[in-house]
């Protein structure tokens, strides 16, 4: 049976309102409908919500869930969705389109902001929004899903084992396929070359950096790569010079080199428009038996401006099965109150083991002999 529901009138929800509702927008793609059918699992009962009002109700009604057509670019919409709403989890991608428009509405209504994004630009952008939120009495809280939480949690547990770090690298490996929304935008974003933070700012390396470590079974090369906690390390440590690698797969090289030399060409509306419509010929996402069978492993090493160093390493779950649990996670937190004013990152507010609640996460803290230079 539908469970379609009418909009309702603008109001404030979320803080100090009466609503309590979680609102799931971006149901319908390949994250969304895992984070829907886990949220309908764990009997959270969110709204779910999209463009779609057919792909909503193709997604909804199994799970007995209702749902609600509202465009992002329909401030109106937005407004009447999240009206009763306490917390929005935003699975639009790409974020660098859609999550100024969502946040615009979390303020204007009062709801409380998660989304899963790993784009540098939509991290900083929100995070200059922050006395807005304040004044708004909201959070917002955009990398709550791989992309960040495991780094973010592993870099604020080595900033507090060594306070004075003044350096931070984290290195990446086991990703696997991506989905088409997080392949897309990856495509935005090749144009714009590897970016770091150094001395607490954000620029491009002017070379591609590559690295070999050992994630426990041996040295593997990685290639940097402007991963989201160039941006969130910093506001969770306050380690000014941070930079992020993951292990180098062929297409990963094939793709360093091209956003190296060619940076300009791939930038370019036509290249992305081809590479796009390639995306789209692949599957939606990984397999179950892919995300069953999937492990990831984070490296992590902090120094300070005397040469000390402290290392750990972090496993977890494939990517998209720790994002629907970490997602839904935080959400259960922000409706029981577990939220601060303003722009927030996970391991800043929840603390660097907030990951190691999550079934196969481990975190391994390193001696100078685990490890080789």
């Amino acid at each position: 049976m539908s469970r379609f529901e009418p909009p309702s009138p603008p109001g404030r929800g979320g803080v100090g309102g009466e609503g309590d509702r979680l609102v799931i927008y971006g149901a319908t793609g390949y994250t969304g409908k895992l984070v829907s059918r886990a949220a309908a699992e764990r009997g959270l009962e969110p709204l779910l919500a999209g463009r779609s009002e057919a792909r909503l109700r193709a997604v909804a009604e199994p799970l007995g869930l209702p749902y609600r057509a509202a465009p992002v670019d329909d401030a109106a919409a937005l407004d009447a969705l999240l009206a009763e709403a306490r917390v929005v989890l935003h699975l639009a991608g790409p974020f660098s389109a859609t999550s100024r428009p969502m946040a615009d509405a979390c303020l204007r209504t009062g709801t409380h902001y998660l989304d899963v994004t790993g784009e540098i630009d939509v991290f900083e952008a929100l995070a200059g929004r922050d006395a807005e939120a304040r004044d708004r009495g909201i959070m917002l809280m955009p990398g709550v899903g791989f992309d960040i939480v495991p780094t973010d949690c592993l870099a604020a547990h080595l900033a507090a084992c060594l306070p004075a770090a003044t350096e931070l690298r984290l290195y990446v490996s086991g990703l696997g396929a991506a989905s088409r929304g997080t392949a897309k935008t990856g495509v935005e974003s090749l144009g714009a070359g590897t970016r770091e933070r150094r001395g607490g700012r954000i620029g491009r390396l002017r070379w591609g950096d590559r690295a070999r470590v050992d994630f426990g079974d041996g040295d593997r090369e990685c290639v940097a790569i402007g991963w989201g906690d160039v941006a969130t390390a910093y506001h969770t440590t306050g380690i000014p010079d941070v930079r992020v690698y993951f292990e180098a797969t062929a297409q990963l090289r094939t793709l360093d080199v091209l956003s190296r030399h060619f940076r300009w060409l791939m930038g370019s509306s036509p290249v992305k428009a081809v590479l796009k419509a390639a995306v789209e010929r692949q599957p939606e996402g990984p397999s179950e038996r892919h995300r069953a069978r999937g492990r990831c492993v984070i490296l992590g090493e902090a120094r300070d401006a005397g040469g000390r160093r402290v290392r750990a390493r972090l496993a977890t779950p494939e990517s998209y099965t720790l994002t629907v649990h970490t997602a839904l996670a935080v959400a259960e937190r922000v409706l029981a109150g577990a939220a601060s004013p303003g722009f927030q990152t996970p391991g800043g507010l929840f603390g660097p083991d907030f990951i190691l609640e999550f079934e196969g996460c481990e975190r391994r803290d390193l001696d100078e002999d685990d490890v080789p230079s």
